[in-house]
């Protein structure tokens, strides 16, 4: 047998070797075959979420606390699920003082202005940092110049230049040197609609609680940034800054002390480790507490007003909103 016929014979040989499992004279064994993951349970539906956010508002403790309330939910597209509590509540309509809930609407309207790009100076004032941090209130006749030249309104504290310090200082500061010190209570309305869209009112001219108005229209306001209709969208969470003084050398004051938020550009984010779900919001001192979820799917209006200024009232309005928050994402309460 030559040489090429022997390569032949064993070229041969393999192929039947290995048609044969390797000559054990046992076929190869079968695959086995990979379960498929189960599918993904359903999204609840709007009647289950608004049916569970109903739930929550009138049994959870946090809520109870704040009776009587408005409470509204929404997307992009609108109003989804609303609801009242309590003796005598408020409605979607109802005129009421928002206090720092005018907050996130200055800080939408510098983002409008600027066309999304905020300037060093912008990030200063409206992250708290500014150091001007004596302010008190306007008078409901001044502009926002006088205002802020009014008593310690427009006094600049060194110290706390670079540090978080929540007030109403930084802002009028800020509209007083961007154009608007000559504006009064009319004037600033409608230069603030105008940019925005939106259907606001002030009863002074104070850029960080002057506004009043209804769930409806904030919720309108609300809408158009999950829309990513108005340049805030994508800045919400942008440029935090830490707030808890206890464990941040650059925070002086915050009105959370119980939590470690941080604060971004006219806004809260909840991100607190313990208790925040990364929502962004701007409660006020009469308990207005309007907010958007973390992913922006969803925003909300908790409406009320309680009897006294005080921002521990926007603080509980917060606790009751997370509950209102939670159940409509979940679909289900508790």
């Amino acid at each position: 047998m030559d040489r090429t016929t022997r390569l032949v014979t064993l070229t041969l040989l393999t192929a039947l070797v290995a048609a044969c499992g390797g000559g054990s004279g046992s076929p190869a064994p079968a695959p086995v075959p990979v379960p498929s993951p189960p599918p993904p349970p359903p999204a609840p539906t709007v009647a289950q979420r608004a049916a569970a956010a109903a739930s929550a508002a009138s049994q959870a403790a946090d809520c109870v606390a704040v009776r009587p309330f408005y409470w509204s939910v929404g997307d992009a597209g609108g109003k989804l699920g609303d609801g009242n509590v309590g003796a005598a509540p408020p409605v979607a309509s109802t005129i009421m003082a928002i206090a720092s809930a005018s907050k996130l609407v200055y800080g939408a309207y510098v983002a409008q202005q600027r066309g999304g790009v905020l300037t060093d100076t912008d990030l200063h004032d409206l992250n708290f940092v500014s150091g001007y941090t004596d302010f008190t209130s306007c008078q409901p006749g001044e502009t926002v110049g006088t205002c802020e030249s009014d008593g310690t309104n427009g006094t600049y504290e060194a110290a706390n230049d670079g540090k978080f310090f929540y007030g109403g200082g930084h802002m009028e500061k800020h509209a007083n040197d961007n154009g608007l010190a000559t504006f009064g209570n009319a004037d600033l309305a409608s230069a603030i609609n105008a940019s925005l869209g939106t259907s606001f009112n002030y009863s002074q001219p104070q850029l960080a609680g002057g506004i009043y108005t209804s769930a409806t229209d904030y919720g309108a306001f609300l809408q158009r940034i999950v829309a990513g209709q108005l340049e805030i969208s994508a800045l919400l969470g942008a440029h935090p800054v830490c707030t808890q003084p206890s464990t941040c050398a650059t925070a002086v004051y915050t009105p959370i002390p119980s939590e470690a938020d941080h604060y971004s550009i006219g806004h809260w984010v909840e991100d607190d480790p313990a208790a925040g779900d990364g929502a962004f919001s701007s409660p006020g001192a009469f308990g207005f507490y309007p907010w958007i979820a973390h992913d922006k799917a969803w925003w909300g209006v908790l409406a009320r007003s309680a009897k006294s200024s005080d921002e521990q009232e926007g603080v509980a309005s917060m606790k009751c909103g997370r509950k209102i928050r939670a159940a409509w994402v979940a679909g289900q309460y508790p």
